[in-house]
């Protein structure tokens, strides 16, 4: 089954079984309290929370064997604000994780990498469940880029590497230094290469997701 947490999606790629914009409408939001987008996007992400319980309860009717959760693509709408916790603790009594998306493209450049490794580690410390790492967009780049961005996440010492490589560049320090402490944590491992383009992944990231959630135990079809 899949849920919509995402209250400002204008189009989307799937019919979702259950919607947060049923509850929740940004132009609504916007003339009522006379927000601009951004504004009436912080409100909505707060006022779903207000509907958490229809909402569990919409598919619970239905006792589904799984739930995909299509939260805000604005990290800082479900991760930096009380309702994104509150929903991923709440939205069920099962296990849950949380498919942490690196783009691809993005994420070639080393300096990206860091970037996207420290705001997965500061997701975690605010959702606090199980974290998959899904290289999205794999399709888009080339084999060697992948097989990089791999190593990258999966050993650190080419990571620093990489980042040594930016000289004349301070940034690059800071970067070497945040990476280290992230992976320190043992909170980030090897990504996931994926495309919904091409499904390439798809198999691997389910695997993972099944090693997460039942501790390798295979999820009900």
């Amino acid at each position: 089954m899949t849920l919509n947490l995402d209250p400002g999606a204008t189009a989307l790629p799937y019919n979702p079984d259950v919607d947060v914009r049923a509850y929740v409408d940004i132009a609504d939001l916007m003339e009522k309290y006379k927000l601009g987008p951004n504004g009436a996007l912080i409100m909505a992400s707060d006022v779903a929370a207000d509907h958490l319980e229809e909402i569990r309860g919409e598919f619970e009717e239905e006792a589904p064997d799984f739930v995909l959760a299509d939260t805000p693509g604005q990290i800082e709408l479900f991760a930096f604000r009380e309702s994104g916790p509150y929903f991923s603790r709440a939205i069920s009594d099962e296990p849950k994780a949380v498919v942490y998306a690196l783009e691809a493209p993005f994420c070639r450049n080393p300096m990206n990498f860091v970037s996207n490794l420290f705001l997965a580690a500061a997701v975690y410390t605010r959702v606090r469940q199980p974290q998959v790492y899904a290289l999205t967009k794999a399709d888009l780049v080339s084999e060697e880029e992948l097989e990089r961005m791999i190593g990258w996440g999966s050993e650190i010492e080419q990571l620093e590497d990489a980042l040594a490589t930016i000289s004349g560049d301070t940034r690059s320090l800071i970067a070497r230094d945040l990476a280290s402490a992230v992976h320190a944590t043992g909170l980030i491992y090897e990504p996931i290469p994926v495309s919904a383009k091409s499904n390439v992944g798809l198999v691997e990231l389910n695997a993972s997701l099944t090693r997460a959630l039942t501790g390798g135990e295979e999820l009900r079809p």
